[in-house]
Parts: structure tokens; sequence; C-alpha cells
């Protein structure tokens, strides 16, 4: 009952907030375990739905008259759509170090595969119906060349994909984490000038949007939203609607203040 109950307490407390934007859009990326309750729980009549995200989707997809999907242990697009799902995350730090280590093991440099990789699951996800999520972001050891590692993961994961298709979530991967110390909102801003000159999509702040920094990434006017990952991180860590919807209010609270 986790994923049904996010679901319609997010529904329900989303219609209660005041003064929130008819064009909002919020988007729940849950493990794949939990995509079918999730989706199942939705209400048609809310005024405020929650569209139901994967965590990424698979480089191939079913076909008629061609790939049956033999895909074990993957998630195509087609059958995440069939699951529910409006959305996909893709690129995300945590994808991204996984297919790291795994070049790491054949000792080679694997960003060239990796881009490749990212790109054909973003081309699979928009052929299937999907909206996509694109993450980018820096290391800490590679924080003195932040412009030329986001121009490399947005050139070569975006090769030959439609901006208008794709949404950006920027992570300083290097300020994730508990005892992390996050980029400033104008380091923020920085990058996200930067991030729509190279690419021109609508950026959300994915580094972790919390009620400590809510109200000033809300009021960043270059960026079109935020990611919201546990909404507690001391005492009984997770996430709480109760606690999303406070975020969700104080970063309105900034959006305006602009």
């Amino acid at each position: 009952m986790w994923a049904p109950t996010i679901v319609s307490s997010l529904e329900q407390g989303l219609a209660q907030v005041t003064a929130l934007p008819k064009d909002m859009v919020f988007s729940v990326f849950f493990p794949e375990a939990h995509l079918l309750g999730a989706s199942q729980a939705k209400n048609v009549g809310a005024p405020f739905q929650v569209e139901i995200g994967c965590q990424s989707v698979h480089t191939q997809d079913t076909m008629a008259g061609g790939n049956f999907g033999a895909f074990t242990t993957s998630l195509p697009a087609n059958a995440a759509v069939e699951l529910g799902c409006s959305w996909t995350l893709i690129g995300h730090s945590e994808q991204r170090a996984k297919l790291a280590g795994m070049y790491q093991l054949a000792d080679c440099d694997g960003r060239p595969a990796i881009h490749q990789i990212l790109n054909q699951q973003v081309q699979q996800a928009l052929q299937a119906g999907l909206k996509v999520l694109y993450c980018i972001g820096e290391k800490a050891d590679e924080v003195n060349k932040t412009e030329e590692v986001l121009t490399e993961q947005l050139q070569q994961g975006l090769k030959d994909v439609d901006p208008s298709r794709i949404v950006l979530a920027y992570e300083p991967i290097w300020a994730i984490g508990p005892g992390k110390t996050p980029p400033s909102a104008e380091k923020i801003r920085e990058i996200a000038i930067l991030v729509k000159k190279l690419y021109k999509a609508p950026l959300v702040y994915g580094g972790g949007l919390k009620k400590e920094n809510a109200a000033s990434i809300g009021a960043i006017q270059e960026l079109d939203g935020g990611l919201i990952a546990l909404t507690r991180f001391s005492g009984e860590i997770g996430f709480y609607p109760e606690e999303y919807l406070e975020i969700v209010r104080t970063y309105l609270e900034g959006v305006n203040s602009i």
C-alpha cells in the first residue's frame, strides 16, 4: 500500500494548496515493483493528478512483427507505458555510477559508451510516448570543469533528441548526501543559465528540493521546478506526503516573490 498511499495523499493534498499554478506538473518516479499500484491509485477526477514515472527504461523495445521482448531483468519503454507510466527518469547520477562501475571492472573509460546507452534509452522512451526527465551533473573531482562535463553529457547523451520533448534535471553530485554543503542559489542560477544556453529545454534543480532551500530555489527565474527525494533526513528518515506538500508550499513562496 506504500505507492497507492503516496499517490492518493499527494493528490488530495495538492487540491488544498492555494495558488497552485494550473500548469504545474507533479510526477513521482517509483521503483518498478510499485508502478502498477501507483497508477491504479490515481484519481482521474483529482484537480492535480500525480503523474507516474519509472526510474529508467531499456535500450531496446518490443515492436510489432519484430522483437517480441526477450529483455529479462530490463524494463522496456512499452512495458512502462502499459504499467501506467507517462514519465521516465534517465541518466540519474546513481544510474551513471552503476554503468561507470561496469566499465571500471574492464579497466576502461566508459564515458562515451555510457552517453550512447543513455541516448538509446531516451530514444526508446520518446518512441513509446514517455516524457523524459534527463539528469546531468558533475562529481566532486569534476567541479573545476563543470561546463565541459555538462556539455558532453548534453551533446552526446541527447544527440538527435528534440529539446521540446525533454526536461532536464541538474544534479550537483558533489553536494548530494548527508553532511554535504549544497550550492548557493546564485551558483545554481549560474549553472541554469549555462545549461539553457547549451540545450533549450525546461530545467529543474535535482540536487534535492527541501524545505530549507525550496524558497530560494523557487525564486530562481531560470529554473522550472525541482526534484524532491526524501523529505526527512534525520530521525525517522523517509518520504512523508505532508512534508512533500510543505516543500511545495515553500517553493511557491519563492516563485511568488519574484
